[in-house]
Order: C-alpha cells, then sequence, then structure tokens
C-alpha cells in the first residue's frame, strides 16, 4: 500500500479528467486525456511514470467496459468498476453541500478507491471467446428490441386501415404477413389476389395453422371507410417499414446463428491443462439445466463470466437481483426486491425461471410451494432463479451436468 498509486477517471464522450493520489490520499497528478489512441497512450505512459509497475495502479472508473477500460486491463492496471451511486455517496464524504465537477469526482472516485478498495470489484478481460459471446449476445437484444419496436408500428398502421390481417397475424411480425403486405398493401388490391398466390407465400413461409382458403376469405370482409387519401398514406408507411423489418429480421437469424456458433466452441472445447480457463465446460454444464436455452446461457456466460469462474454464488446472486434487501431499523424490519443489479442478469435469470417451470417437474414443485407460502409469481420465480443458481453452483464444483432423476430424488427427501 504504501508505494501504491490510485487513479480516479471521470470519463466523458471527449476528454477524461484524471486525478492520481498517493497511500494516504495525498494528490499526485490531475490531468486530462482525449478519448483517442494518443490519448490512452498518454494517460498509460502518465501512470507507469507515477506507480513504475502497473501492478502498483489502482484504477477506480464508472464504467465495467469500453476502450479505456480494456486498453488499461491489456496494459496490466488494476481496474475497478464503480457504480454511480457509490460514487454519488463518497462524494457527500468530502462536502456536505453537493458541489460536484469533473476534477472532484476523479479526485473521490480515486481517494474511494484507497480507502474501500476491498469493497470493490476488480474487472477483468475475459476470453476471446467470451468477448465475443457478450457483443453478440448484446447485439441479439438490440435487434430483437428494434424488431418489436417497428412490428409495433407496423401494427398500428395495420388496426387503422387493415384490421383483418391481425386476427391472422396479432404481432405483425412475421415474414409472410410482410411478403403479403408487399404484394397488397391495400384491402383492395388485397381482394384481387387469387387463392394459388395466396398458397404460394403460405408454402414458402412455411404457415400451415390456416389455408390458402382461410385467407382469401380473411381477406373478402368488407374494408374500414376511411377519409379520402387515409388508405394511400397508411398503405405507403407500411410500405416504408417492411424494408427495414425485412433487414432487421435477417440480421437477427445472422446474429442468431453467430451465439450458437460461438457457445458450440465453448460447450465443445475442453482446456488441455489445469492451468487454462475452465469457462468451456462451465458452458456445458450451465446449457445442461432445463430453461436455459441458448440466449439466456449466452447472456449468464457473458455477464457473469467471473462470478461463475471464482465460482462465486454469493456475488452472481446479487449482480443478477434474486438476492433480496432488508432494510431493518429498531422493530421495523421491510425485505424488498433488489434493484441495483445486472438488468441482463435479472432477465436472464426471470426467463430462466419461468421456462424451468414448464419443463422440469422439480422446479415445477418448488414454484409451487413458494405460491402455497403465499408469494406472488414474481417473487416466486426470483426464488427459483435462486434455488437454481445452487444447483448450478454445485453443478460446477462436482464437474456434473444436469440429472433430473437425483434432483426429484432431492426434493422427495
Amino acid at each position: 500500500m504504501e508505494n501504491s498509486v490510485f487513479v480516479g477517471i471521470d470519463w466523458a464522450n471527449d476528454n477524461h479528467q484524471v486525478c492520481v493520489v498517493d497511500a494516504v490520499g495525498n494528490k499526485m497528478a490531475e490531468f486530462s486525456v482525449e478519448h483517442s489512441a494518443s490519448g490512452m497512450e498518454q494517460l498509460a505512459v502518465r501512470l507507469l511514470e507515477l506507480a513504475h509497475e502497473p501492478q502498483r495502479c489502482s484504477v477506480a472508473i464508472e464504467l465495467n467496459r469500453g476502450a479505456i477500460v480494456e486498453g488499461l486491463l491489456e496494459r496490466g492496471f488494476k481496474v475497478f468498476g464503480i457504480n454511480p451511486k457509490q460514487t454519488d455517496r463518497f462524494r457527500d464524504r468530502h462536502g456536505p453541500a453537493g458541489a460536484k465537477d469533473d476534477r472532484r469526482d476523479a479526485y473521490v472516485l480515486g481517494d474511494a478507491l484507497r480507502t474501500d478498495r476491498h469493497r470493490f470489484r476488480q474487472l477483468e478481460l475475459g476470453e476471446p471467446l467470451i468477448i465475443q459471446l457478450r457483443e453478440a449476445s448484446r447485439t441479439h437484444d438490440e435487434l430483437r428490441d428494434d424488431l418489436a419496436a417497428l412490428a409495433n408500428r407496423l401494427r398500428e398502421q395495420l388496426h387503422r386501415y387493415f384490421p383483418q390481417l391481425l386476427k391472422l397475424s396479432p404481432a405483425a411480425n412475421e415474414p409472410w404477413l410482410w411478403a403479403l403486405l408487399l404484394k397488397a398493401p391495400t384491402p383492395h388490391k388485397a381482394r384481387r389476389l387469387r387463392k394459388g398466390q395466396l398458397a404460394k407465400i403460405l408454402k414458402v413461409h412455411r404457415i400451415r395453422r390456416f389455408s390458402a382458403a382461410e385467407l382469401h376469405q380473411a381477406l373478402a370482409l368488407p374494408a374500414l371507410k376511411l377519409a379520402a387519401g387515409s388508405v394511400e398514406a397508411a398503405s405507403e408507411h407500411v410500405l416504408s417499414l417492411i424494408p427495414r423489418l425485412r433487414t432487421n429480421h435477417e440480421q437477427l437469424r445472422l446474429c442468431d446463428r453467430r451465439l450458437e456458433e460461438i457457445l458450440n466452441q465453448l460447450t465443445q472445447n475442453e482446456p488441455s491443462s489445469d492451468s487454462e480457463p475452465i469457462e468451456h465446460r462451465d458452458a456445458a454444464i450451465l446449457l445442461s439445466l432445463p430453461g436455459v436455452g441458448k440466449l439466456n446461457g449466452a447472456a449468464m456466460l457473458a455477464e457473469a463470466f467471473q462470478p461463475l469462474r471464482d465460482r462465486d454464488y454469493y456475488t452472481l446472486r446479487n449482480l443478477s437481483g434474486v438476492a433480496p434487501v432488508t432494510r431493518q431499523t429498531g422493530k421495523r424490519r421491510v425485505v424488498l426486491m433488489r434493484r441495483a443489479c445486472n438488468p441482463r442478469l435479472r432477465d436472464a435469470i426471470h426467463t430462466w425461471a419461468a421456462c424451468s417451470i414448464q419443463n422440469d417437474e422439480s422446479s415445477k414443485l418448488f414454484y409451487r410451494a413458494c405460491r402455497a407460502r403465499g408469494l406472488k409469481h414474481a417473487h416466486a420465480l426470483r426464488s427459483l432463479g435462486d434455488h437454481l443458481l445452487r444447483i448450478l453452483f454445485a453443478m460446477l464444483r462436482d464437474r456434473t451436468l444436469y440429472d433430473a432423476s437425483r434432483s426429484h430424488a432431492s426434493n422427495a427427501a
């Protein structure tokens, strides 16, 4: 500690404010660096001049990823991600007036790391495959959200002038519907389509839940009476949305395929020695659990690779939001849902628990027991998610895949 230096970086889009303090809290340097390759190199050089060795330099920043974080980690510096809410609390320690500026925040971050480094989680770079998986998983979520937003806009326009189509595709997110609208964007043109044309569209997109005759009958229903020009305006809007929907759908399909490729590599590659990372085998164990699936498994491996690798169950349950928060003062005690967590991990655990009660009898029994105790649906799913995490860490400890018979036997006992 006597020879260590502590760095606080208040990051921004263009210039990052940096403050370096020594082991007793005295400022050693203050400067600003540009967000560029030369700026990152200048930052590393200045820190090495002050610390002499990267291992003696600890950096606090309100980020968990990005160019500045990865650049420092690649050069061997110790980087700690600080939650902005924690920074706000530490700022009050330096002055109750609430003053705030970039230089003060940089100093607060560095000084907080000096006094409470053991309270913060040190960041690490994952394997190249884990980094690729993280980016692919987040891209998949973005594409899925964009597709849902575009489909909602299409649905709104169809509800305005062509509602009979929504009885066959309520979410307006199916490629066959887009192909039909490209051929006939208005009810008048749709009524003129022959059954053979409709059958071809349904065959190409493998739609079997209704026949071409039923689709033809739906298109023959009377159209809504609208003001002159409304149908033309709405159909033009629809035709502008469909190319974006098709492009987004294709990108989502390619991203889905890329996720499968990465997960296959993670589950098939086995370390050749004990010194190699073990995320590969962890992926196979995680994906063997019922209800996890490709998307939830990818999100967990990408967002929680450190707790999974370190076998840190308590950190993972906090990061995923399944661990409750207790507030007690005097005779008053309240247990609340944890809000400060990784939202992608929270969604993954929630979806995992919801799917497991449909695919696993043991999870279904646990969920029913929670509901019998008076827990609401969301609370019961969080409890089930916590239970599944305990099972996962037991499997990671024993290096075994999921065995439903053992789980049922344990519940029976």
